[in-house]
């Protein structure tokens, strides 16, 4: 399970800025839904749409849970935040920021449930907010910690849609890791 303490010598927090990312962009979801299906009434979808909108929403949703338990239980990731490691195995050789991505592929999920085609922006704005928030902030402190070894892990995985592993050789020192796991 995760943890939430600092190591001594701990470099980076065990949450970051993450809760506050999900919850803004959660919050914009709530906002568009409010207004273009309560509010204002418009680009509701009917039959046939409804039941295409909900599978796949609700396939986003089981997807999204996925990525983000595999994310944030199923690695070691808090083990590597602790002992101040940059972690490029398993799932973040497939996405550099997997419990993000797994809450902003369920998000887009509970966004469709609303059958409402102008909700479809919602996910391009959510990702510009959480690309713009993690290019300012996680990805400035790990390029401060990790150096190389992040800038060369960051040209090869992206960021936030999950994408399968290319090989991404990385240099530890005097050894070169070869990242294509999953």
């Amino acid at each position: 399970m995760l943890k939430n303490y600092m190591k001594e010598g701990q470099k980076l927090p065990l949450f970051g800025v993450g809760p506050y990312i999900i919850y803004g962009i959660a919050m914009v979801n709530v906002v568009g839904i409010i207004l273009f299906s309560y509010v204002f009434k418009i680009g509701i979808l009917y039959e046939p749409w409804i039941l295409i909108f909900r599978i796949v929403g609700a396939l986003l949703i089981v997807l999204g849970a996925a990525v983000w338990y595999i994310g944030a239980l199923r690695s070691d990731m808090d083990d590597s935040i602790t002992e101040n490691r940059l972690q490029t195995k398993g799932i973040y050789s497939w996405v550099r920021n997997p419990m993000y991505s797994g809450w902003w592929i369920a998000l887009s999920g509970i966004t469709l449930m609303w059958h409402n085609v102008w909700l479809l922006l919602f996910p391009i704005i959510d990702w510009l907010i959480m690309t713009i928030a993690l290019i300012n902030t996680e990805e400035k402190w790990l390029l401060d910690l990790y150096g190389e070894e992040y800038a060369e892990y960051k040209k090869n995985v992206n960021r936030c849609i999950p994408w399968f592993p290319r090989r991404v050789d990385i240099k530890r020192g005097d050894k070169l890791l070869v990242v294509n796991r999953f």
